[in-house]
């Protein structure tokens, strides 16, 4: 990142389909006075990213908001930002004012509904509107990589969610698929002062995985609700988060949560997808069903605490670094799933004199 003027022109990954990916060449987007210019150093491939049936309606675009970056570029009327800046910088932003926002559900705003950066952080610059450069760019510390920063927003996404379900010490967890944001929901638990944590899959990596993270794998092709029961003292978990959007582990939560627990769903399925609700038992057993989507700026605030502070391991998490121009190789790893944990697109190149490069 050499803080030289950029160019004209810049190369950015364009999104037709998972299967079409394809490298053009677009204007380096020109700023406003109230605006930033940002150099993306690294960018994550999200799940979200590679939900086709979700993506497909706006194609063809720059997809990629799990970023980090340098400041290259200041508008006349921006202040506290300069050129040079190390950052992360979140798509989605609320207004902080509205109806939802003021009873704590910024994730429901209509402005952060509406809010992007443009193209996209599958491009080598990305311009940042006001609004963005208000709410929704952060400063990098120092000991913090490019690669680990763009972990920031799933991370924040995390939190909220363990947030909305009151998780509290000692609780007994459940997280039901240990994708990455299933090992993120495990780590961030713990440190959060969950007790036991059981975690699910189908896959023997990920479920060495989330032992590795601190958790008790279970079979997701086995008696789960049994085994939790056997060991947590015969009884289900106090919190079940559910991290996938597999209509099979959605049925599981409702036999692995314990009396009085709480449900938080927190991936999508498809969109036609429909799931039946054991309703007496909910009601009964007084079952809590939480959901959550997004990471505000408290929650993005916390994340970066969490990783900063060494608290939730996230560079480990990450599994392969492409170049720009391996995009579309990124978009068909993300849904193999096994090993796969967490994609990084480098479209500048790697960051030099960064210690994310390592490995």
């Amino acid at each position: 990142m050499d803080g030289k003027k950029p160019p004209e022109t810049m190369r950015a990954a364009v999104y037709y389909n998972n299967n079409d990916i394809r490298i053009e060449e677009m204007p380096v987007p020109r700023i406003g006075d109230d605006e930033i210019l940002v150099k993306v150093a690294a960018c994550g491939i999200c799940g979200s990213d590679v939900m086709e049936w979700y993506r497909i309606k706006t194609a063809p675009r720059v997809l990629g908001h799990e970023l980090t970056g340098e400041i290259t570029r200041v508008g006349s009327r921006v202040k506290g930002w300069k050129e040079g800046d190390r950052v992360m910088v979140t798509h989605h932003v609320p207004c902080l004012k509205c109806h939802y926002c003021l009873r704590g559900h910024e994730s429901v705003c209509d402005t952060l509904r509406s809010t992007n950066f443009h193209p996209g952080g599958f491009s080598q610059y990305l311009r940042v509107p006001a609004i963005n450069v208000d709410r929704g760019t952060y400063r990098l510390p120092p000991n913090m990589s490019f690669d680990e920063g763009t972990f920031i927003e799933p991370l924040a996404c995390v939190v909220r969610g363990l947030r909305f379900s009151n998780i509290r010490p000692g609780d007994t967890v459940a997280v039901l698929g240990s994708g990455l944001t299933g090992l993120l929901m495990i780590q961030t638990a713990r440190a959060m002062g969950a007790g036991r944590i059981f975690a699910t899959d189908m896959h023997p990596a990920r479920l060495e995985a989330a032992e590795t993270y601190g958790a008790k794998a279970v079979r997701a092709d086995g008696d789960v609700a049994a085994e939790i029961r056997e060991g947590n003292e015969g009884r289900g978990a106090d919190l079940v988060a559910v991290c996938t959007g597999s209509p099979k582990a959605i049925s599981q939560a409702w036999e692995v949560v314990g009396r009085g627990g709480r449900i938080l769903f927190f991936a999508p399925t498809d969109p036609d997808a429909r799931v039946e609700m054991p309703f007496n038992k909910v009601w009964k057993d007084e079952v809590s069903i939480v959901t959550s989507y997004a990471g505000p700026p408290r929650d993005i605030e916390a994340a970066i605490s969490l990783i900063s502070n060494r608290r939730v391991d996230v560079k480990s998490m990450i599994t392969h670094r492409l170049p720009l121009e391996k995009t579309g190789e990124g978009f068909r790893l993300v849904p193999e799933g096994g090993r796969t944990l967490k994609v990084i697109i480098y479209p500048n190149g790697p960051p030099t004199g960064d210690e994310s490069v390592e490995g």
